[in-house]
């Protein structure tokens, strides 16, 4: 063997290593993003009450104040789950341990999996707050929460859709292409309301011809929780992008297009 093969020879199992690495993290990736896709879908269907086996209004029958708690712990575990691993300084510390190619994706198919189990253990609380009894108008606020639900998948592909999910990155990492910089940019909806996803997340919970206690509940401890995400997100953006996203603030409003855009 001469010293030219000897050298291939040694640092050949490590680009071995090397690639297995980033199809596995591809892999991994798009698991996670399947996994998102499906969670997604199923909570069109638990909100709306449409297809899926259990939605936010069947489930096992619990006393009210068990109920309550339960949901409200299942809330809660999200709502902690999605904010502190958004952090800049959780990011910081985790991606000591999880490889940052695949740090969204991991992000993404935890958020999905704390769903998945919401959805799984939530308790209905049927008692009926309102109920629209006009078909027509049942039917236009049915309408009206699907496009909630457009607002929120629109408002993703606007930005970037498989980086907010994280294929993005694991598609980058396999071609050995290297991530780029932030840019803070507001293209077409982003003009208008800093936030159109949450915007969308909002009118799909609230927007039901039957609102019972249960539907309520998640409606009303969801748009707290947007509330508070916003706050934490906004504080990093201005973290990140400083007087660029000062003056963003300034001139566009946060859910509702009522300043005008400039």
């Amino acid at each position: 063997m001469t010293e030219i093969d000897h050298q291939l020879h040694s640092i050949g199992p490590g680009l071995a290593s090397s690639r297995i690495f980033k199809f596995i993290a591809f892999l991994y990736g798009i698991a996670a993003y399947l996994v998102f896709f499906v969670t997604i879908l199923y909570a069109i269907g638990f909100v709306m009450g449409l297809v899926v086996p259990k939605t936010i209004d069947t489930g096992t029958d619990t006393p009210t104040a068990e109920a309550v708690i339960i949901n409200l712990l299942l809330m809660s575990l999200f709502a902690i789950q999605h904010s502190v691993m958004a952090r800049q300084q959780f990011k910081a510390w985790w991606t000591q341990f999880v490889p940052k190619p695949v740090e969204r994706s991991t992000y993404v198919l935890l958020a999905s999996l704390s769903l998945l189990l919401l959805f799984w253990q939530w308790r209905p609380l049927p008692t009926v707050i309102w109920n629209v009894a006009d078909p027509d108008l049942a039917v236009t606020i049915v309408t009206l929460s699907l496009a909630g639900w457009v607002l929120v998948f629109t408002s993703t592909f606007i930005i970037n859709h498989f980086e907010l999910f994280g294929l993005h990155q694991v598609t980058n990492h396999l071609v050995g292409k290297e991530p780029t910089p932030p840019r803070f940019k507001t293209p077409l909806l982003y003009k208008f309301v800093r936030h159109p996803i949450y915007l969308g997340f909002i009118i799909a919970f609230w927007a039901a011809p039957v609102m019972t206690a249960g539907h309520l509940l998640f409606a009303a401890v969801t748009t707290i929780y947007i509330f508070v995400g916003i706050a934490l997100e906004e504080r990093d953006l201005v973290d990140l992008f400083g007087d660029e996203y000062r003056q963003y603030k300034q001139r566009v409003s946060m859910l509702i297009p009522w300043r005008r855009s400039v």
